[in-house]
């Protein structure tokens, strides 16, 4: 069956506790290229049948009205999988 991913991440203008926390971690511990972290949310819809545009577009709205909170977060791609 095929699956659509809907990728959700804070508004960049807003702070990511979470990402610093983990940014802060992995300076402490040294050693990697890694300069700032960004934690978002990834969600995998199980498509029943076919993944038409009608279908596209039902995960498109369902991702800007249910997965996620517009004040805070951007929906940052609806794709096949």
């Amino acid at each position: 069956m095929p699956t659509i991913v809907v990728e959700v991440m804070p508004k960049a203008e807003l702070l990511d506790p979470a990402g610093k926390a983990v940014a802060g971690a992995l300076r402490r511990e040294g050693g990697h290229p890694f300069s700032d972290v960004r934690i978002g949310k990834r969600f995998e819809l199980t498509v029943d049948g076919e993944v038409t545009d009608a279908v596209l577009e039902q995960a498109q709205k369902l991702a800007h009205e249910m997965l996620s909170n517009s004040v805070i977060e951007d929906v940052v791609k609806v794709t096949v999988a």
